[in-house]
């Protein structure tokens, strides 16, 4: 067996006292290290791990899965693999036959469902590919990610949002899985923040909300969500629906929805009709041009009539159009100059409720990040749900780095594991392959290819199990 340095002796021994026997307090998570396999799906195709189950019946807590977004559209999943899916895959052993990550989520969740008295578990995944490029959730972004894992996991899932303040225990945490985000760096950073310019909000009166705003670049994108009863918006779907600039949108208390934007190239006015569901997914109309113009604002009046005031292309004068909805369009009459200002689309009023939006960095993030005030709470990110956890890589942007609790680097950046373990953040260390990689203290997850070695097994006596 390898021997270990003296210090790193010493630290793994704290480490096995503070997390191994049963009369000993339950030590805090985040001083606790766990067995952790690296890439743990290809099983002993790459390394000598066996299948998922029985790395779990192994003590292994930490399951890292590769995932690829590019087949989404064809088999509504992600597909694990190394360089592509079914790349490096082990389907041997119990493993699932398939590729789907639902599929080799739900072996892990019917696992933990039979060891509810289990160390919590981990659960990574690597995003291979780039999911900011996905339209749309049906098309497989981050909301599909997190539908995906609350949907598999259920009440086992422990939100990186409901995260229990302070320094809670390893057996608070007995019988959790925790997904944590890997891979992909813009990625990383969508899930935390979005970016974009002259953003615009309708809000109804039973609390749904529609925000859009553009890209900047010719995209144009939506939000949708829900005003809580504690004044803050849950959002809940967002895609791209066309291409322009300087959006605007109306909602009523039906989920119905008029947007109108001018085109990127030109001056031109168009609108869109949409519905809003019960799950947030808008169900988009084709658009149509209305008028020439700028800075288009709309709102309802009644369930189905609209005014829409924009300015003139080549004045400072307003014009208004008044419409009529009636199912997928909207007719347009009354087209006259108007002394009236354009309607303050970054506001939206709705008895008690109130939200606006607007950009604005938020410590480290982009100066363009998207924010929402309520009459509760003021200058929240819009963003996706905080399901997962988001990790921090050595060499990761500031704005990454903003309320990590996650860190990883491979095992051989010894000084940035140390950092992070003092620090108190939850550490791994990939391609953990030789007890010469240990350090003081040790990584909470030395993610190992050979997890069954005598000198790993040694090396992690005392884990939390």
């Amino acid at each position: 067996m390898t021997r270990l340095p003296a210090l790193a002796v010493a630290a793994l021994t704290a480490s096995a006292l503070l997390t191994g026997t049963a009369d000993a307090a339950s030590p805090p998570f985040t001083a606790s290290v766990f067995r952790a396999t690296h890439n743990s799906y290809s099983g002993n195709v790459d390394g000598a791990k066996n299948s998922i189950g029985y790395q779990l019946d192994h003590g292994v807590r930490f399951i890292e899965l590769d995932i690829h977004d590019n087949g989404y559209a064809t088999t509504h999943d992600y597909g694990v693999g190394h360089d592509s899916p079914g790349n490096l895959v082990d389907h041997s052993g119990g493993n699932p036959a398939s590729n789907n990550l639902r599929d080799w989520l739900t072996t892990v969740n019917t696992w933990s469902a039979q060891h509810p008295a289990a160390a919590p578990i981990v659960v990574m995944l690597d995003l291979k590919d780039d999911l900011t490029d996905n339209p749309s959730f049906a098309a497989g972004n981050l909301t599909a990610v997190n539908q995906e894992l609350e949907s598999v996991f259920g009440g086992r899932l422990l939100r990186a949002q409901d995260y229990p303040a302070g320094q809670p225990d390893v057996d608070s945490l007995r019988g959790r899985v925790l997904p944590l985000l890997s891979g992909h760096a813009g990625s990383r950073a969508e899930y935390k923040r979005d970016v974009g310019y002259h953003p615009a909000v309708a809000l109804n009166g039973r609390g749904q909300i529609v925000e859009v705003h553009d890209s900047g670049g010719g995209a144009l994108w939506y939000w949708t969500g829900t005003y809580g009863a504690d004044g803050r918006v849950t959002w809940l779907r967002h895609g791209k629906y066309d291409s322009g600039q300087t959006p605007a949108v109306a909602l009523n208390d039906n989920g119905d929805l008029v947007e109108v934007h001018q085109s990127q190239s030109a001056t031109t006015l168009w609108y869109h009709v949409g519905k809003l569901g019960a799950d947030g997914e808008i169900t988009w109309q084709a658009s149509h041009q209305y008028d020439n113009g700028v800075q288009p604002t709309v709102a309802f009046t009644d369930a189905t009539h609209l005014r829409e005031i924009h300015r003139s292309q080549s004045s400072s004068q307003n014009w208004t159009w008044t419409g009529t909805l009636s199912a997928t369009t909207v007719s347009w009459t009354g087209n006259a100059k108007t002394s009236d200002a354009r309607f303050a689309k970054d506001t939206a009023v709705n008895g008690t409720r109130r939200v606006r939006v607007w950009t604005g960095a938020d410590g480290p993030t982009p100066s363009n990040t998207l924010r929402a005030d309520t009459a509760s709470v003021a200058g929240d990110r819009i963003r996706y749900r905080q399901v997962a956890f988001d990790e921090f890589q050595n060499g990761d942007s500031a704005e990454l780095q903003q309320g990590a609790l996650f860190y990883g680097a491979p095992a051989t950046e010894s000084a940035f594991i140390t950092s992070a373990r003092q620090s108190g953040k939850l550490v791994r260390g990939w391609d953990f392959d030789s007890a010469s990689q240990a350090t003081t203290p040790p990584a909470n997850y030395p993610a190992t290819n050979h997890p069954y070695d005598a000198w790993y097994q040694s090396l992690l006596t005392g884990a939390a199990e």
